[in-house]
């Protein structure tokens, strides 16, 4: 079932497939969108070295022939044309800053996937490393009608910037202002998000089998380590909460699921790789994307 679910949800971000809907679905218990597994602080980096590594190709005038040509295979399938089309302007487009920085915010602030969808250009603010979240966008509306300002790493503020200096040469981008859409031009949602988020895992080598990934683990284990480095006041407004039973609520989840996997509080071990923490300023494999 997660294999025909992965393939419908690629379909749909890369094709603008209908979404599948199978005709009967299992659920133990109650269910809800929340994760039943999270990720651990390793994991956590080795997704945002693989957001890297996923959105870049090495530049054409530094490959020999022989791999050069390989390369073309790999765009000509990506670009849907022949081989023998493919040129070097493709080769440059190929190279993007959108998913690093679409993933760095994500672990960062803990986008919910209808906040990635609704994020517009106006709300990042690169020289102070936050996105301001205006009132009228919060999707809880759990702010008493205040805007909201959430911390970003430094590292990914500049992702962001490098973002959007290219995002203002890309023409699907003329009449909009979202800050990321998929390449048919449409906003992110839970499908496209989780796609992506298992293309990372494949490419950093994160076992998903018997676990429960998905995009929200993401956002909870930002709010576990948010919470153990900062407090849970601060992982309150990190997360955009404002009810203490609600964050409250995700990490006693966490527990009474004992997984493996979880990023549980007790992992005293290691410090967190959210906004705040020591490893805020961590240098990441920039050097692989141009431009």
């Amino acid at each position: 079932m997660k294999a025909l679910k992965r393939y419908f949800a690629w379909r749909k971000h890369e094709k603008g497939a209908d979404e599948w809907e199978p005709e009967q679905t299992y659920t133990p218990g109650q269910q809800t969108h929340h994760a039943r597994d999270y990720l651990s602080l390793d994991e956590r980096q080795r997704i945002r070295d693989a957001a890297l590594d996923y959105s870049s190709i090495p530049s054409y005038d530094y490959v020999d022939p022989d791999e050069r040509d390989q390369w073309k295979a790999h765009l000509a399938q990506r670009f849907e044309k022949p081989k023998s089309e493919v040129t070097r302007e493709d080769w440059e487009n190929a190279t993007s800053w959108k998913v690093p920085s679409l993933v760095a915010t994500g672990l960062d602030a803990g986008l919910r996937p209808i906040e990635v969808e609704r994020a517009r250009v106006s709300w990042i603010d690169v020289p102070n490393a936050v996105l301001r979240i205006p009132k009228e966008e919060d999707s809880k509306g759990t702010n008493g009608g205040e805007n909201w300002t959430v911390s970003l790493r430094e590292d990914t503020a500049r992702h962001l910037d490098r973002w959007l200096d290219e995002r203002a040469t890309r023409p699907k981008y003329d009449d909009s202002d979202r800050i990321w859409l998929t390449s048919h031009a449409n906003p992110y949602g839970s499908d496209a998000l989780n796609y992506i988020l298992g293309e990372l895992c494949d490419e950093a080598g994160i076992s998903t089998k018997n676990r429960d990934i998905s995009w929200y683990s993401v956002r909870h284990s930002t709010g576990t380590y948010m919470t153990r480095e900062e407090g849970l006041a601060a992982a309150q407004d990190q997360l955009r909460h404002r009810s203490e039973q609600t964050r409250c609520g995700t990490i006693k989840r966490r527990q009474r699921t004992g997984a493996t996997h979880s990023t549980g509080c007790d992992d005293h071990h290691e410090k967190a790789d959210v906004p705040g923490s020591q490893l805020r300023d961590k240098p990441q494999q920039t050097s692989r994307i141009h431009g």
